[in-house]
């Protein structure tokens, strides 16, 4: 895990990490899910192959998770206690930047309301989904930035972390604009 880019944004620590996120050593992983939580490929099958099947069974007997919600789960044997399961949008699906500004409201919603200090999450709906990496970051950032304006949390760090070069930079950028707000 490699600390790309750091601010302190409302005394809470966001950065931007280049690393696997099933190592993140945190309260919660985000996955990316989708609605029917069946995690066979992307970050959501790593999560399950690294954590154990207990997270895909937890997630089964949760079941449906409308788009721009999020759900918790344990973390299976992650070094990350919990999962947070944010569905985010499919490109082309229609009403796309407003389902995953609620789907990044909703994790962080729901990482205050746990009492959560940490959580790690990716850009969620840019892989297989194939949400534009750009407005990706700009909305996961922007909505992170909003959430800590608006309301008091628990949380002391969000990490972004990523794996695909083609997206760390805009979430670098992202982070920059932050600085001095």
């Amino acid at each position: 895990m490699e600390t790309l880019k750091e601010v302190d944004f409302r005394g809470v620590a966001l950065r931007v990490v280049r690393g696997d996120l099933t190592e993140s050593d945190v309260d919660a992983v985000v996955n990316a899910a989708n609605s029917y939580l069946q995690h066979g490929g992307g970050v959501a099958g790593a999560i399950v192959r690294k954590g154990g099947s207990i997270i895909q069974e937890e997630s089964n007997r949760i079941g449906f998770v409308p788009v721009g919600g999020a759900v918790l789960t344990t973390g299976g044997s992650l070094k990350a206690r919990h999962v947070i399961h944010a569905v985010g949008p499919m490109w082309g699906e229609g009403d796309e930047e407003n389902k995953l500004k609620k789907a990044v409201r909703s994790v962080l919603t729901l990482a205050t309301r746990e009492g959560f200090s940490s959580i790690s999450l990716p850009a969620i709906s840019a892989g297989i989904f194939g949400f534009p990496k750009k407005r990706c970051a700009e909305i996961i950032v922007d909505e992170t930035a909003g959430f800590l304006t608006d309301n008091s949390t628990s949380l002391k760090g969000i990490s972004f972390c990523l794996m695909d070069a083609g997206i760390i930079d805009f979430f670098v950028e992202e982070l920059g604009l932050l600085e001095g707000r």
